[in-house]
């Protein structure tokens, strides 16, 4: 290949590189699309290579701009692109090391077992991807997460002359994003916030996986973002580096609103056969394709997985050269920013480093014992108060039911996060459920501790984005109240019963259901001190007793998962009440019953099932001796999966059908969550 000369040639000769590695990849692995990133190279190298600021050297660096592949389908398009500019691997200690996150190995073993290149980016895998992009839409929702997280941090951290935040956040994303309902929800707040520091970038190809988006999906786009409040730009080729380059400029200057580039490319542009094909989005090209691509690009045809002599060191030189100048400019404020401002300064490391303040948990509520007690939404709202007044980056809020889930924050300082007010602590996510959890994500990812709230029920608008941030591994925690038919005349439409054993059956999402107020307060320090996953907290709207911790077990059994709450007379019980949340206080005065007619009954407090199968066999065998089998679980909830803890010749008194609409005490009756039934239950296994 004769070496180009001109700037203009090398640019094209980076992007036909990035073209060429995701049609190789594609091809080795025999599965994938490499229609998208034929046709966005170019976009996403004008980014990358003159205004992304980023410095591959060090892909954690505070202030860095994100990058969001919302249409994670086109992973090899991001994975060409770390690889390229040689961004660095990350280790699991936050250490960056001298290899690179994307090797061109990695690279031949696109979507193979083990690999640093799956199917779709995973930001746990693979260093310099800021979030895990699979189901479509996510992804932009992240980005507004980590915008508002951005102008908080700026708005918070920031001092004259030493401003410490300022980064922009670009996602790309494509007719299938565009169409998920938890795109438009976030594209709404986005607006509704003037989030300036986020840019959208649409891929407006005209393809979806079926076929032409015109079977599907005909709106104008661009109207219906400048409904949602946003600036609107075009660029009618997606070829044309110097309308991309005004583009972005566009975005940099519009400082009142977010910006949305639509930009109007091809799939898999560049084969000669298939330029309008939408054959080419979801499937490999096939060898004798590729080498008319190649033909095309003035590549040679049989060579693999080639990088050119010339295009490492134009990423080196672009991106990587910008990047690190930035970040050695930031670092050297940064040394200035410790010496004027040492506590904020301190308080940044430890966000980046997932560290808690000295005295996060001090003057946290301890509730008295109290037979008529509080619900566990109360209790939840005065800790949470008295977490994030000692925790200054916990921050978070409700889909419009903030004053209904308690969680407000309401010390001196807390304030609102509202547009151009962006200093407070209190988000106002509207009932926007979805974008809220794909929200908070983001705000994670950007090293946040934050949360959501609304009714359990509405955990299933959620699901997604809490499926996500348990595949992640990030801390979101998810705050649910209204956790049963105890919601009363709603009826069952706010009632929520399959969504318990739900959550339990998803991988690495820690539940946590307290029995009373002070076990709530054991949960929140769990959930803070839990760093490799997500939280998801469960409420109830109606009281329950506060239970007198000096005659039966300690609240510190909560972080064990389960626990003896009140154990049977000589510690050798004949039955096992157990529970979690409301229904701790039932098994509670069935246990009385119990013993009071010469039946040893013990309870147990079962807050957390995940917490109690991570002890060892010798606690588990202390709560739930093999001996005991009379056993009885209590939950208004599906009984599904409570199988396990009760045996085969146990009870279980749960849901087996939707709620009603009713008053909480008619509801009680008619679905059987009674003390003599309870009663009743034990005795029955025990033939009496």
């Amino acid at each position: 290949m004769s070496q180009p000369k001109t700037q203009l040639d090398f640019d094209q000769l980076s992007i036909n590189t990035i073209r060429t590695l995701a049609m190789d990849a594609v091809q080795q692995a025999n599965s994938g699309h490499p229609g998208a990133p034929m046709g966005l190279a170019p976009v996403v190298y004008e980014l990358w290579q003159r205004y992304l600021r980023y410095d591959p050297a060090d892909p954690t660096w505070p202030n860095r701009d994100r990058f969001v592949l919302s249409a994670g389908h086109a992973s090899m398009l991001l994975y060409a692109t770390l690889h390229l500019t040689g961004v660095r691997a990350v280790n699991a200690k936050g250490e960056v090391l001298n290899e690179p996150a994307v090797s061109m190995e990695e690279i031949k073993r696109f979507r193979q077992i083990g690999s640093k290149t799956p199917g779709h980016p995973e930001s746990h895998i693979t260093s310099g991807v800021e979030t895990t992009t699979g189901p479509l839409g996510q992804g932009v929702g992240n980005s507004v997460g980590m915008a508002i997280a951005g102008k908080w941090l700026a708005e918070n951290f920031n001092r004259p002359g030493l401003e410490m935040f300022d980064f922009n956040v670009y996602a790309i994303c494509g007719d299938g994003d565009l169409m998920e309902g938890v795109a438009s929800e976030a594209a709404s707040l986005a607006g509704h916030l003037k989030l300036s520091n986020l840019c959208w970038i649409y891929d407006n190809n005209h393809v979806t996986l079926d076929g032409p988006a015109s079977w599907s999906f005909n709106e104008d786009v661009m109207t219906r973002f400048i409904g949602y409040g946003w600036n609107v730009t075009r660029v009618a080729d997606a070829n044309d580096l110097g309308m991309l380059s005004r583009a972005y400029e566009t975005f940099l200057k519009t400082e009142d609103r977010p910006t949305l580039v639509v930009v109007d490319s091809h799939i898999g542009y560049g084969s000669p056969h298939k330029q309008d094909s939408y054959e080419a989005h979801g499937e490999p090209l096939g060898e004798a394709e590729i080498k008319l691509v190649k033909q095309n690009y003035g590549w040679p045809e049989d060579a693999k997985f080639l990088v050119p002599d010339g295009v490492y060191d134009q990423f080196k030189n672009g991106v990587g050269a910008r990047g690190a100048q930035a970040r050695a400019a930031w670092k050297t404020k940064f040394e200035e920013y410790k010496k004027q401002f040492p506590q904020q300064a301190d308080e940044l490391n430890r966000m980046q480093t997932g560290q808690l303040p000295d005295g996060w948990d001090k003057d946290l509520p301890s509730f008295p014992a109290d037979p008529k007690g509080m619900a566990t939404r109360e209790s939840s709202g005065k800790t949470l108060n008295a977490l994030a007044k000692n925790i200054p980056w916990l921050m978070g809020g409700s889909a419009d039911l903030a004053k209904s889930n308690k969680t407000n924050l309401i010390f001196d300082g807390a304030g609102d996060f509202y547009p151009d007010q962006f200093h407070g602590r209190n988000v106002h996510f509207g009932v926007r459920e979805h974008a809220m959890g794909a929200i908070v994500n983001g705000m994670t990812l950007s090293k946040l501790r934050a949360f959501s709230a609304t009714f359990f029920n509405f955990s299933d608008y959620m699901r997604a984005s809490m499926r996500l941030g348990a595949v992640m591994e990030i801390p979101s925690i998810y705050i649910f109240t209204h956790d049963s038919i105890g919601v009363g005349e709603d009826g069952p439409t706010h009632q929520p019963i399959e969504q318990l054993a739900s959550l339990r059956a998803m991988p690495n999402m820690l539940v946590l259901r307290p029995g009373d107020a002070n076990e709530v307060v054991e949960a929140y320090k769990i959930a803070l001190q839990h760093t490799h996953g997500p939280s998801t907290l469960v409420f109830t709207r109606q009281a329950m007793p506060t239970f007198d911790r000096t005659k039966y077990g300690p609240v510190s059994g909560v972080a064990k998962g389960a626990y003896v709450l009140a154990d049977a007379p000589g510690g050798k019980p004949d039955v096992i009440l157990m529970g979690s949340g409301s229904e701790v206080s039932l098994c509670m005065e069935a246990g009385e019953k119990l013993n009071a007619a010469g039946i040893k009954a013990r309870v147990v407090s079962m807050p957390s099932w995940e917490l109690f199968e991570q002890q060892d066999a010798a606690y588990k065998e202390s709560v739930f001796p093999s001996s005991v089998t009379a056993r009885v679980s209590v939950e208004m909830a599906s009984v599904f999966g409570w199988e396990r803890y009760v045996g085969l010749k146990g009870r279980m008194i749960g849901m087996r059908s939707f709620g009603a609409s009713a008053p909480l005490k008619d509801l009680l009756k008619k679905f059987g969550f009674l003390t003599d039934n309870v009663v009743a239950a034990a005795k029955e296994l025990l033939g009496k």
